[in-house]
């Protein structure tokens, strides 16, 4: 989470006399300091007014294109939010019914990823990916530290991965002192391949991580050959390394549209999957869900027990206390719209993805990096020769249109290639691909009479990790 500092600034917030439960006179006299709790309450209307004014001025969520979190649910699914907003997730004797749909949602996605043996499969909801992520290189890495009888004398954990890993993973490095060996990219490699993890493992190497969905582009990273080339080098060295499929967004797209491609528990060296079900799954922030392909997989010791409000509860948890509501609306999700309505859902989204790159290939400005035939998600650079804007001006002149629209330079060493990236969600329509492009090609003109690129502070130039 964020890091936030206090302030010394003793300022108060204005309130419209209309604001007061009755009389607009008396009511103008409440004025609430901002950084500290005021001396006394005031009417409900007012409180909810003042914070919704002030939440006036962030992005519209649903133009924002930056994103991978959904930002559209059906009423009922709303609805049924706001009844389990109070029942703590982690009450499991409590509120048995909300467990029992947590397990439900475990033995779908077990299926779904094509477990051996589903009902073995060992899973839990999480707040999101990133502590999916957590409890997934936590199990790597003790696994790892029990054939390693050396440690922490001799040996350093390490894990491979690319360098347009979410962030999530340089943090589980840093948290848990493992040793990042992240794959720079090279030319038109821009994700991890076999080659570039088999340069990087060694005995003390815990796992690789391979990404179904790269933030970056939406490119899936090759797991089958990654998996291959690891059986060939445990049948040269003895040292088995185990793969965790990061498939925070591709979890829930390649299931449903890319049936054929070998990438989950079919593959004996897959260990974990972890996903987002607040990204492609449908659910508005704040669930994520972490799977093992079997008890082995997830070292006991890892697994409390605690006898909780009178019952034995098992978990394996970063987070303690969370609201269900996100647990009951995936499951929701999962009941409402079945194989055949993800199917629907998520191709929808992989139709507009590819129809808006294809248009604004069109354009002379820009070449694509990617198209969106995988995941929803494309990127796109200037074309050579364009030297009057780059894409910052573009992400810029965008948002002042209303459309976040990210744009990045990639990492280590494609630091050259700056993008733009578009993310396409369900409830992005053909309608709003039509009006965003209508917005860029409206300040194309503009832009190509511009004598150079604006200036930009150096901060800009970075990564997007989300």
């Amino acid at each position: 989470m964020s890091l936030h500092k206090g302030t010394d600034t003793a300022r108060t917030i204005a309130v419209n006399p209309f604001f007061g439960e009755a009389d607009p006179v008396a009511g103008r006299t409440t004025a609430p300091p901002k950084h500290k709790l005021p001396d006394g309450p005031m009417s409900p209307h007012a409180a909810y007014q003042i914070v919704h004014d002030e939440l006036m001025l962030d992005g519209n969520s649903r133009l924002n294109l930056a994103t991978f979190v959904t930002t559209w649910m059906e009423p009922q699914a709303g609805v049924l939010m706001a009844e389990c907003a109070d029942k703590n997730m982690i009450d499991k004797d409590e509120y048995p019914r909300t467990a029992e749909l947590e397990r439900r949602c475990v033995s779908i996605l077990a299926d779904l990823w094509n477990a051996p043996d589903p009902s073995a499969a060992v899973g839990c909801s999480t707040t999101g990916s990133s502590e999916a992520c957590m409890l997934a290189g936590m199990a790597l890495k003790r696994r790892w530290m029990r054939r390693t009888p050396g440690y922490p004398a001799t040996a350093r954990p390490n894990l491979v991965m690319g360098a347009n890993v979410q962030v999530c993973w340089e943090k589980f490095c840093a948290f848990w002192e493992v040793e990042a060996r992240l794959a720079p990219m090279d030319g038109d490699r821009l994700h991890l391949d076999a080659d570039a993890a088999l340069a990087l493992c060694d005995e003390n190497t815990i796992g690789v991580v391979a990404v179904l969905g790269s933030t970056f582009d939406g490119s899936y990273e090759p797991v089958a050959e990654i998996c291959a080339a690891l059986d060939a080098y445990e049948k040269r060295t003895g040292t088995h390394i185990p793969v965790h499929v990061d498939g925070a967004s591709g979890g829930m797209i390649a299931p449903f549209l890319d049936e054929d491609l070998v990438w989950d528990f079919r593959l004996p060296r897959v260990a974990s999957i972890n996903t987002s079900g607040h990204k492609y799954g449908l659910v508005y922030p704040g669930v994520g869900w972490a799977l093992w392909r079997d008890a082995e997989a997830l070292p006991e010791e890892l697994v409390f027990r605690v006898n909780y409000l009178g019952g034995d509860m098992p978990t394996f948890a970063l987070n303690f206390s969370r609201p269900g509501a996100q647990v009951v609306a995936q499951y929701y999700n999962f009941l409402r719209l079945g194989k055949e309505g993800f199917r629907a859902v998520q191709q929808a989204s992989r139709d507009v993805a590819m129809s808006l790159s294809a248009r604004i290939a069109e354009l002379d400005d820009f070449r694509l990096v990617t198209e969106g035939d995988q995941l929803p998600v494309f990127a796109f650079t200037t074309a050579p020769g364009v030297e009057n804007f780059d894409v910052f001006d573009v992400s810029r002149r965008l948002r002042e249109h209303g459309w976040l629209v990210p744009a990045y330079t990639y990492p280590a060493d494609r630091q050259d290639l700056a993008v733009l990236r578009v993310v396409i969600r369900n409830g992005f329509s053909e309608d709003l691909a039509d009006l965003l492009m209508d917005d860029l090609t409206r300040l194309l003109p503009e832009l190509r009479r511009q004598p150079h690129p604006l200036n930009r502070s150096e901060s800009v130039a970075t990564a997007f990790h989300h």
